[in-house]
């Protein structure tokens, strides 16, 4: 039998039982977290001390003109609705996050008829990744000949506000959102207050869309969050210097961190570090004494300087499942719904994936007013982004479980990571392999196919190599024992990963099981 037959035989086979271990586990948690369509969480923000004042009339209120905010308020004003979009501070951003748009995302911004946004502001063509590990290196491109672009985050947005400005119904106002306006259980609206007056303000609307991203002070009145930083982002600007592989991101596997490399403009590189919160050590020396030397060696001396120079910044990772109330009146998108680590950058790629899904579904609402309608496309917006956010969260937070030095897998301590350190070789070795292997988790990364069942065909692929790369020549005791501990542990650090997005029953039966199957499956379950 040839290998690529083992790979596939042994994939199906791996492919159930985890599938059956997943279902398991889930169906005995599931009554105790789950909540029916029926049993809406509904919590009140009004303020009844202050008086509301109606300023002009407005079909849709938005929180937040980022990236999702200014696109959605672009494609909605587009689409002739009356848009007012609040935001806290108009001024160009500065951020160190949000530098990568993946090709699915540039995808959806072609949709949306914003691409021209990123000229002008000396963006950079990204073609796909180089993977290192201990000495060696993968190159990754994207399939089908795609590009994603990366760029400073502030000059990508302040072009998307310029754009969304250009439409002569969307109305950007400076301001601090305070709280939402609730009425019968009914989101009205939003009070705030404005840059040059500490008077309350309110805006009434029939639907207000919340996209004030990672640092949302609306997020708990919509959703029930669950804010994990498992990690700080410290980063670098490297002046002057070519990458080894020009318009590619380098990612350096080391077993305590990961370290990232990208051009985000004709003269600057972008160096990030994944560094565990719980590890922070003296970052100076830290980058000189142990990460200086993990580098390619054709960025070293840039990489001095710019630690010499003194101008690094850190951001803490920010890991949120979407966890959604509903609530009549208004819906949540973006980061301040759902965030996943940014080690593949996949954030701006789930938020505009999340505003055209949503254009799309208004376009069938004629009448905003009518509550129970707009109700009914809020809770399908949340239902059919889940499989697309599912997918790209899932494989971040995998990959980044595989490499946080601080968390390490059960039978394991702090000195004693060998399961860990397999896992990485293994993934490493695995993307090796080329052909559907690599090809198609790079199209789950860059969005272009980000399907649940990716999940769990790769997650069986890497248990099927891993336990054959680890039995041959002769599965010896020992080896038998590495491969249980290896399988056992993998399958601990991932489930919490796939558990704490909150992959249902639902989701399962809609986007894994074949449709001729659910019927028998459901029959089956019954007996």
């Amino acid at each position: 039998m040839a290998v690529e037959d083992m790979y596939f035989l042994g994939g199906c086979i791996i492919f159930l039982i985890l599938f059956v271990v997943f279902y398991t586990l889930w169906m005995k948690t599931t009554h105790s977290i789950n909540v029916s369509d029926n049993d809406c969480i509904k919590k009140s923000v009004v303020d009844d001390d202050v008086q509301p004042e109606l300023h002009g009339h407005a079909d849709v209120i938005i929180v937040g003109a980022g990236v999702a905010g200014s696109a959605l308020a672009y494609a909605l004003g587009k689409d002739g609705r009356q848009v007012h979009v609040i935001e806290r501070d108009l001024k160009e951003p500065d951020r160190i996050v949000g530098e990568v748009l993946q090709p699915g995302g540039f995808l959806k911004l072609m949709d949306l008829g914003l691409e021209d946004c990123i000229r002008d502001i000396d963006a950079q063509q990204l073609l796909g990744y180089v993977l290192y590990k201990d000495g060696e290196s993968i190159m990754l491109p994207y399939p089908l000949e795609t590009k994603g672009m990366c760029f400073h985050n502030g000059r990508f947005v302040h072009r998307m506000r310029q754009k969304a400005r250009t439409i002569p119904n969307v109305r950007l106002q400076q301001g601090s959102v305070a709280s939402l306006i609730e009425e019968k259980g009914v989101i009205k609206g939003v009070r705030y207050k404005t840059k040059n007056s500490q008077a309350i303000a309110s805006a009434y609307a029939p639907l207000t869309i919340v996209c004030d991203g990672s640092s949302s002070n609306l997020r708990r009145a919509l959703c029930t969050p669950k804010v994990d930083i498992p990690s700080c982002m410290v980063c670098l600007i490297l002046q002057d210097c070519e990458l080894p592989y020009p318009n590619y991101s380098h990612v350096v596997l080391a077993p305590d961190h990961s370290l990232l490399f990208y051009r985000i403009s004709t003269t600057e590189i972008r160096f990030m570090i994944d560094i565990p919160r719980k590890k922070l050590p003296c970052i100076s020396n830290y980058l000189k004494t142990v990460v200086a030397f993990k580098i390619p060696p054709i960025l070293y001396g840039a990489f001095i300087a710019a630690i010499d120079e003194g101008k690094r910044r850190m951001t803490p990772n920010k890991c949120m499942p979407g966890n959604p109330n509903c609530t009549p009146g208004a819906v949540l998108i973006g980061d301040a719904l759902n965030m996943r680590h940014p080690i593949l950058g996949g954030g701006m790629t789930v938020a505009l994936f999340d505003v055209v899904l949503l254009r799309d579904l208004l376009t069938r609402v004629r009448d905003l007013h009518d509550t129970n309608d707009l109700s009914t496309h809020i809770k399908s917006f949340y239902a059919l982004r889940k499989p697309f956010a599912f997918t790209i969260n899932v494989f971040a937070g995998g990959i980044h479980t595989i490499v946080d030095s601080s968390k390490v897998a059960p039978g394991s301590n702090e000195h004693d990571d060998d399961v860990k350190e397999a896992l990485q070789q293994i993934c490493f070795k695995y993307l090796s392999l080329g052909g559907i292997f690599s090809s198609s988790t790079i199209a789950v990364v860059c969005g272009l196919f980000s399907h649940p069942l990716m999940v769990f065909f790769h997650i069986s692929g890497l248990a099927v190599y891993g336990l054959i790369h680890i039995f041959l020549p002769f599965p010896s005791p020992r080896r038998l024992w590495l491969g249980a501990r290896l399988l056992w542990g993998g399958c601990m650090l991932l489930f919490p990963v796939v558990k704490a997005e909150g992959i249902t029953v639902k989701l399962l039966f809609l986007y894994i099981i074949p449709e001729f199957l659910r019927g028998h499956i459901v029959k089956f379950l019954s007996l």
